[in-house]
């Protein structure tokens, strides 16, 4: 039987990039699919955006009081009429063939859930890309996004995610989180038998944020989010989740060993690590100026994250403090 899809779209302002997203959803080579709009509580009316696609796409918009993503999308979830729920960031755009892709694989690769890949759009800004790239490079922790080796453990993302309906249910659907609401799910669904894949055909464009400060602060609630995540899903702990934080105190250590003993070994070791994320960068992106941000990007990424981390990881498992104490805005109420 074929798969039939709902796509799901938790939104709060963001109308330009609610209209790429739809726009490019108007190409499809496989156009039977519904779309359901959640407004969580924008401040800008979205209606007339939407409007512009009426009896192109098959659209369900509701607006709801502000609760955050996760809540946002099971609001969205229990509107859909379909047998698979896709969840995608409104700050995307897909390929003419996403849905023809995800049903084809769907038959193909049997899974509870699966994900895709992010990347930048040639019609992206520089530091956009910059950005793209230190979230996907081998040399920051967004370098393993899935493969076909370990399709059974991918840990799929709310950016292009989807999992079939009656599983989303079962297990309750997103949690509370604000933050890292997405491999919550993931591992929430390992935890209770349900399989996940890498679909490595469907990647989207995925803009992110357009300056250093809100991707610094992103990154950073990313970090906080991580030991949170520990807690709650103990058999998933890995020790590469604590590198940024180690990264960010050898830095430290770098200027203590240079100015105090008069050595420079450790921060020859970062000027290694920024020459090579230079190269690599050059070499993918094949531009100067994008290679040259991508070192500030990922430098930002690195304490940001790293930071978010260790203060996250000290007030939980130092301090004893309930996440929720931590970091209530972190979270929210049913």
């Amino acid at each position: 039987m074929n798969p039939t899809i709902s796509i799901v779209v938790a939104i709060f302002n963001r109308k330009d990039e609610l209209f790429e997203l739809l726009n490019s959803l108007t190409f499809q080579t496989d156009k039977v699919f519904e779309i359901i709009i959640v407004d969580d509580g924008s401040l800008i009316d979205l209606k007339p955006t939407i409007e512009n696609f009426n009896g192109i796409l098959d659209i369900k918009y509701f607006r709801k009081d502000n609760s955050g993503p996760g809540l946002s999308r099971n609001y969205g979830a229990k509107r859909a009429a379909n047998d698979w729920l896709v969840f995608v960031d409104s700050d995307v755009i897909v390929e003419k063939d996403y849905i023809e892709n995800i049903k084809k694989d769907i038959l193909e690769i049997p899974c509870d859930a699966f994900g895709g890949a992010d990347k930048a759009h040639k019609g992206f800004n520089l530091m956009q890309k910059a950005i793209s790239y230190s979230m996907t490079s081998v040399f920051t922790t967004g370098g393993i996004r899935g493969n076909k080796k370990a399709v059974s453990k991918f840990q799929p993302r709310s950016f292009n995610m989807g999992v079939k309906k009656e599983v989303f249910e079962k297990v309750g659907g997103f949690s509370e989180m604000r933050i890292g609401e997405d491999p919550d799910l993931s591992m929430t669904l390992w935890e209770n038998g349900f399989t996940t894949a890498f679909f490595d055909d469907i990647a989207v464009y995925h803009k992110r944020r357009v300056d250093f400060g809100k991707f610094s602060k992103q990154v950073y609630q990313f970090g906080c989010a991580r030991p949170i995540l520990n807690q709650r899903h103990p058999n998933y702990v890995k020790i590469s989740f604590a590198f940024p934080s180690l990264f960010l105190l050898g830095y430290v250590l770098g200027f203590v060993e240079y100015f105090v003993l008069g050595r420079g070994f450790i921060l020859a070791l970062f000027g290694l690590y920024t020459f090579m994320v230079l190269l690599h960068a050059l070499i993918v992106t094949k531009n100067v100026a994008i290679a040259a941000m991508a070192v500030v990007s990922t430098y930002i990424q690195m304490f940001s994250y790293g930071y978010g981390f260790l203060k996250s990881w000290i007030l939980l498992n130092v301090l004893k403090m309930k996440p929720e104490e931590a970091f209530p805005k972190h979270f929210h109420k049913n």
